[in-house]
């Protein structure tokens, strides 16, 4: 979820996705050991790129209109095209460049009517310590699928139809987006076509549902699907809640099953149990049948982060606590960087407000995005808009995944 101020701007399954904090974690057969207390050893920094804040889509119109024109960061809206920002999902397309998700724009659905949806083609070069915008879509409905009103007569999808916050890719060549207004999920074309009406998340509302109609939501604005996991045959997928539903424990979010051959919830229901009810979440990806990698964060950056974590998460609940037993796998405040790459020092910091992306490039190394919320964050350095960051890092143990949730 962007988070950015622009001032002077049926049946619940008996799994569960979970926190755990035992007195003594005992290994699993697959030498998985659960417990939130537990981890695996420090992860170190393998790979640094980055895309400058100010990088726009060539030849696209002007954005940020309806922001507060005084600076932020240094930068003053409105801006001359639409930003290259905003990373809130990530998909590998194996041949060295990625598909990077922009979400809704500049943080709400009142001042994104201007910020085209869109996915980036990214390819970062790890040598040189740069990321390279190769062209992209934007996410248009031309079929008319959508019911309710947009925005634009052009049927072009805008930061104030949706907030995409989620991706997958099937082996189709289509994509699964998921969407935070709704809740809803969107299926869209290769090129960006929708392809089916939004497949709203029944019983939960989020303030900006098309369908709320005066009533009283159940979930907070923009607490929708934050993070969507895949399943590795590719028939099902999990999307996870950011915020808590309302009658739910404190902290305790929601991830659905979606059955994509039926087209339908499954009604089984998984949960995740946040370190601290006042975290969010910033991803969730899929490691086989079982387990999920999901990150973790404090709303806090720069010096005053404190809390950025990437967790296995097992649904197995071993401790049947009802929730997954989660199992630290990476600090992104201490990463360690023996070689000094990016020309940082030996311990390496993530420290952005929203850190929204995770990939499995291999069974030992995971790539990692920011979402910069430009120009409004600046965990990198006070007062300077914070780049698109690209990082790579190696875990110190072996994840033992499928190799489908990661391969194809």
């Amino acid at each position: 979820m962007k988070r950015i101020t622009l001032a002077a701007g049926s049946a619940v399954l008996t799994l569960g996705l979970a926190l755990a904090s035992p007195a003594h974690a005992e290994p699993t057969p697959d030498g998985v050991t659960s417990g939130a207390g537990d981890a695996r050893g420090r992860a170190t920094l393998t790979g640094f790129a980055s895309l400058p804040a100010l990088t726009y889509v060539p030849g696209s119109p002007i954005s940020g209109t309806l922001l507060d024109p005084a600076p932020v960061n240094g930068v003053a809206a409105p801006f001359p095209g639409q930003p290259v920002q905003g990373f809130s999902g990530v998909v590998d397309r194996h041949d060295g460049t990625f598909d990077a998700l922009s979400d809704n724009g500049f943080g709400n659905k009142r001042n994104s009517a201007d910020f085209l949806l869109r996915v980036h083609r990214i390819k970062p070069d790890f040598r040189s310590g740069s990321v390279q915008v190769l062209g992209g879509f934007y996410l248009t409905d031309p079929k008319r699928l959508v019911p309710w009103p947009l925005v634009r007569q052009d049927r072009t999808l805008t930061g104030s139809d949706f907030d995409i916050e989620s991706i997958v890719r099937l082996t189709d060549g289509t994509y699964w987006i998921g969407d935070e207004f709704g809740p809803a999920l969107l299926h869209v074309s290769a090129t960006g076509r929708l392809l089916e009406p939004p497949i709203l998340l029944p019983g939960v509302q989020a303030p900006e549902n098309p369908y709320l109609n005066g009533g009283q939501p159940n979930l907070g604005s923009s607490k929708g699907f934050e993070g969507m996991a895949r399943s590795a045959d590719g028939r099902r997928l999990y999307p996870l809640l950011e915020g808590t539903v309302a009658g739910d424990p404190a902290g305790a979010l929601r991830m659905y099953e979606f059955d994509l051959r039926k087209r339908a919830y499954t009604g089984k229901r998984l949960t995740y149990r946040l370190e601290n009810p006042a975290n969010a979440i910033g991803d969730a990806i899929t490691v086989d049948d079982h387990r999920f990698l999901i990150i973790e964060r404090d709303n806090l950056q720069g010096d005053a982060a404190a809390f950025k974590r990437i967790y296995l998460a097992d649904a197995r609940d071993r401790d049947r606590d009802g929730a997954m037993d989660k199992t630290l796998v990476a600090d992104l405040l201490d990463v360690a960087n023996p070689k000094r790459v990016g020309g940082f020092g030996e311990t390496f910091r993530f420290p952005f407000q929203t850190i929204e992306d995770v990939v499995i490039l291999d069974d030992r190394t995971l790539g990692v995005l920011d979402d910069n919320n430009f120009p409004g964050s600046n965990g990198r350095t006070p007062g300077v808009p914070d780049n698109n960051e690209f990082i790579t890092i190696r875990l110190a143990e072996r994840l033992h995944a499928d190799p489908r949730a990661y391969r194809r």
